[in-house]
């Protein structure tokens, strides 16, 4: 019988975590460059003496969706879209993380962040000179026009990387990072859109469909744990008898 519990239980339970990740990828519906997580669930072996036979299930939400989202002109010259797979380059920590947010801005110092985070070149963080033009070509490289100069002349280049979904995953501020842990390197094949943003790629009818499915599946594990309970009650009642 206990069986039976374990398994609505862990049903449940399963459920429950589940809604969680599609709730978090429809309250990031209109955010600039999200990549929807997914929920991959495993089986995990229950421990402890007598136990063999139990399992629980255990969701993981680190797994990220391919596919790319719409973009929006936007004219803005430091607004850029990744035109296919790849990801931007921004500093975090000790080391680097990768974004699909194209909005980049320039602070007093020069130094080119987006969303708070400094975008990385091939050298490290960007750091423009005063300039009066600005422009970011489709491979990534960064030409302005100084003042008192009639030409634009490049100053840096974005890093570009690509990577297979299944070696990504997110950290805990949101951005996407290497499962190894490694920096990746630069890809001469990704390519940008300038002026335009690349929007969320989450599907709000696929979320929903997903949140109602997981609704009806906790009903389910709800009436098999009063089904085992009903049972365990009767098969008490005979035991006593």
């Amino acid at each position: 019988m206990d069986a039976l519990i374990y398994t609505a239980m862990s049903g449940a339970e399963r459920a429950q975590k589940a809604q969680q990740v599609h709730a978090n990828n429809l309250a990031n519906l209109e955010t600039g460059g999200f990549r929807a997580n997914m929920e991959v669930a495993s089986a995990q072996a229950v421990e402890g003496y007598g136990y063999d036979a139990r399992h629980m299930s255990q969701v993981h939400a680190d797994a990220l969706t391919a596919r790319e989202g719409a973009i929006k002109e936007t004219g803005r010259d430091l607004d850029v879209a990744l035109a296919g797979p790849g990801y931007l380059a921004v500093a975090w920590q000790d080391g680097e993380a990768y974004t699909r947010a194209g909005a980049l801005s320039v602070d007093a110092e020069g130094a080119l962040n987006v969303n708070g985070h400094a975008v990385l070149g091939d050298g490290g963080p960007i750091v423009l000179p005063p300039y009066n033009k600005l422009e970011i070509g489709q491979d990534g490289t960064i030409s302005i026009q100084t003042p008192g100069s009639t030409e634009m002349q490049p100053v840096d280049k974005l890093k570009l990387v690509s990577a297979a979904p299944g070696e990504l995953t997110k950290n805990e501020a949101g951005l996407i990072v290497a499962r190894s842990g490694d920096p990746l390197a630069s890809d001469p094949t990704v390519r940008l859109r300038g002026g335009a943003l690349e929007g969320s790629n989450v599907s709000a009818v696929e979320e929903m469909v997903a949140t109602m499915g997981l609704n009806r599946d906790f009903e389910v594990q709800m009436k098999l744990l009063k089904a085992a309970d009903s049972m365990a009650e009767v098969g008490n009642r005979l035991i006593r008898d």
